[in-house]
């Protein structure tokens, strides 16, 4: 496991293609992950923002980077084909400020510089491969608004395509000169997992609907979380009623949609979301007693994350065994909020 300690996670230079500095300016951000391609297009608003187009797909940039640490060429032009889709949304929002990011495919690929190329020459987006710190920073960027500042700690995880990334945090009272329900957090202490979804998906295939390996898995989660719980000592302000979790991911998101038993997905309903430990076993056990059919005939899950949605259910549950609090919170939210977060203080 790959553990990195810091006292505070200062942001970088924010990468750009034009000035925002200009009245009425967009920004925009793009989040390249392992299993899909998502951009959001904002408009300012005071401290804040209003999302004014969107777009997201699953591309599988990850898929056969297991067995050979490189990016297979369909998944490279799956991507490049949405990443133009997210070209054509820049120039329609005349997005003047923009930030494109990349993460644990990239950062395992031994020619991902062959895809950043192309989008660079043919689109003109730069796209930034980012580390397992940037990436839990902004992440936690864009979910410090759902947590709540009353409690002075915080474990939160992200569930991604080829790592799981989980941070420990404090969070502090905001000055008088912030957004006043928005805490100020401070990570203490952040770990890289090696669990993905699409990584996991190449190992085990169709044979994960076996309860024994789906267990197998559950519990490796569990035993590197508990080992990143016990380097910090998670569990004496746990017991002490002082920590809230919070997740974001599609595991979590998808988790929440079907506990509510949605029509189908409905981003109103999830971002903020409380959901209690045993209703998320529960759904977990639901999904798994599924068929492949099934479970693409789910409006909240779909054919594109059949396969990928028990994957991401064995790295909640594992990590739910360790952190057993009453509640999670989920947020529909993450790294593009969080780069949105970053752009907005460049105006």
């Amino acid at each position: 496991m790959n553990t990195v300690s810091t006292h505070t996670l200062k942001r970088p230079p924010v990468t750009t293609q034009q000035s925002a500095s200009l009245p009425g300016a967009i920004i925009a951000a793009i989040d390249l992950g392992t299993t899909s391609c998502r951009l959001l297009v904002a408009r300012p608003e005071g401290t804040s923002f209003r999302v004014i187009d969107s777009f997201s797909r699953v591309v599988r940039l990850g898929e056969g980077i297991q067995s050979n640490n490189r990016l297979q060429p369909a998944a490279i032009e799956r991507t490049l084909d949405a990443l133009k889709v997210c070209k054509d949304k820049i120039i329609k929002n005349k997005v003047s400020k923009i930030r494109a990011v990349t993460t644990e495919a990239c950062r395992r690929s031994e020619n991902s510089q062959d895809l950043l190329d192309r989008a660079q020459k043919d689109l003109g987006i730069a796209i930034e491969v980012i580390t397992p710190l940037e990436e839990a920073r902004l992440a936690l960027s864009g979910c410090a608004a759902i947590l709540d500042p009353k409690t002075p700690y915080a474990v939160a995880f992200d569930i991604g395509g080829g790592s799981t990334e989980i941070i420990w945090l404090k969070l502090l009272p905001s000055p008088g000169n912030r957004r006043s329900r928005i805490p100020i957090v401070q990570v203490i202490d952040c770990a890289s997992l090696p669990f993905g979804v699409v990584t996991l998906s190449e190992v085990y295939g169709t044979r994960f609907t076996d309860f024994g390996i789906y267990k197998d898995l559950r519990e490796k989660v569990a035993g590197e979380v508990h080992r990143f719980s016990l380097k910090n000592n998670i569990q004496s302000p746990i017991k002490k009623g002082q920590v809230q979790m919070a997740g974001t991911s599609g595991t979590i998101t998808t988790i929440g949609a079907l506990h509510l038993k949605l029509p189908k997905y409905d981003r109103r309903y999830i971002d903020g979301l409380f959901l209690k430990l045993p209703d998320i076993h529960q759904v977990c056990e639901s999904l798994l007693a599924m068929t492949h059919l099934e479970r693409s005939q789910s409006a909240c899950i779909g054919p594109g994350r059949a396969d990928l949605v028990l994957m991401g259910t064995a790295i909640l549950e594992g990590i739910c065994d360790v952190w057993k609090l009453p509640h999670l919170r989920v947020a529909d939210r993450g790294v593009r909020e969080g780069i949105l977060m970053d752009l907005l203080e460049e105006l």
